[in-house]
C-alpha cells in the first residue's frame, strides 16, 4: 500500500490542500471557516486540528505567510511600496502592517527593503511542524443522547468558575440535578487558546430527568447528540486539558481513518472538587465523530 492511500496520507493531502490554498490567496479570506471548508473538515475542530499539524494556530501561520511574501516583494521589486506590499498580501491597512512586521522582524518594512536580513527572515518564518508522538488510550463509544441542563458561559475562559459556581447554585436549590447522582458536563464552543476571550463560549451542564423549571439563573434545557465519539482520558486540572486535546488531532486522527462529526467536543466530568485534589481529576474528552 503506498503512502497516499493510507489514512495518514489521505490527512496529510488534505493539510497540503489547505497550505497550497493559503499560499495562493493571502490577499484574500482566510478565516478559518473559509479554511475548514478547503480541508472538508469540522469547522468545529479545525482549528485543532491545524495547531496540531502545523505547530501554529491558524490566524498566525496565515500572518507569518503574509509576512514572508511582503519581505520578498519589498525586497525584490525596487517600486514596492509599504502600502502595495501592505495591500497585496491581506493587511487592512499600511500602519497594521507595519506593526506586525516590526514584531516579527524587528525593523520596520521601509528598512528591510533598503537592507534585507534574511537571517531574521529565515528565523520567523519556520513553521515548526509538530512530530513528537504521544501513546494514548484511545476508545470508540457510542455515545447516548443525554438531556441536560445548561447555563451559557460567555467571555473569557478564567472566568469560567464563576459561570461553575452560579450552575452549583442552581443545582444545589433547584434539586433538579443533584450533583451526587448526575453526571456533569462542559461544552466548549471554540478553542480558549485561539477564541478573542469576549467570544468564548462553553456550557455547563448537568444531567436531567424532567424539564427544566422556569428560572433566574439563565438556566436552559438541551440534548447533548448522540453519535459516535473517540474518548480520551485526561488526568489533572482541566487547566491544562489541552496538554490532552492536541494529541488526538495530532497524533491519533491521521493514522486513525476516523472523521471528525460537526459537533464541539464534550467533557464529562468524573471528580469532584474539593473531594479530589485537582492534580488527580478524571476527565472524560468526547471527540464525536462520523
Amino acid at each position: 500500500m503506498t503512502t497516499a492511500a493510507t489514512p495518514l496520507g489521505t490527512y496529510a493531502r488534505r493539510f497540503d490542500a489547505v497550505l497550497a490554498y493559503v499560499d495562493a490567496n493571502l490577499d484574500g479570506d482566510l478565516s478559518v471557516e473559509a479554511l475548514s471548508r478547503v480541508a472538508n473538515f469540522s469547522k468545529f475542530h479545525f482549528h485543532r486540528q491545524f495547531a496540531a499539524y502545523v505547530g501554529l494556530p491558524v490566524a498566525r501561520y496565515v500572518q507569518l505567510m503574509r509576512l514572508r511574501r511582503a519581505a520578498h516583494r519589498l525586497a525584490s521589486r525596487e517600486r514596492c511600496s509599504v502600502l502595495d506590499a501592505a495591500l497585496d498580501t491581506g493587511f487592512d491597512s499600511p500602519e497594521a502592517f507595519s506593526r506586525a512586521f516590526r514584531r516579527a522582524f524587528g525593523m520596520a518594512p521601509s528598512a528591510f527593503r533598503r537592507q534585507p536580513n534574511w537571517q531574521a527572515w529565515s528565523t520567523v518564518c519556520v513553521v515548526p511542524y509538530l512530530s513528537r508522538s504521544l501513546t494514548m488510550q484511545v476508545r470508540i463509544v457510542d455515545f447516548p443522547a443525554t438531556r441536560v441542563a445548561a447555563l451559557e458561559h460567555r467571555g473569557p475562559a478564567d472566568r469560567v468558575d464563576e459561570s461553575v459556581r452560579r450552575f452549583i447554585d442552581w443545582r444545589i436549590h433547584s434539586g433538579q440535578s443533584p450533583v451526587a447522582t448526575s453526571r456533569t458536563f462542559g461544552i466548549p464552543y471554540g478553542n480558549p487558546d485561539t477564541t478573542p476571550p469576549d467570544a468564548f463560549r462553553f456550557d455547563i451542564c448537568g444531567e436531567i430527568d424532567e424539564p427544566v423549571a422556569p428560572n433566574t439563573a439563565g438556566v436552559r434545557e438541551l440534548v447533548i447528540p448522540g453519535g459516535r465519539c473517540a474518548v480520551v482520558r485526561h488526568v489533572g486540572s482541566t487547566d491544562h486539558i489541552g496538554e490532552t486535546i492536541y494529541p488526538i488531532y495530532r497524533d491519533w486522527l491521521p493514522t486513525s481513518g476516523e472523521e471528525l462529526r460537526d459537533q464541539p467536543l464534550v467533557f464529562h466530568y468524573l471528580s469532584v472538587h474539593p473531594e479530589t485534589p485537582l492534580d488527580r481529576w478524571q476527565t472524560d474528552i468526547y471527540v464525536p465523530l462520523v
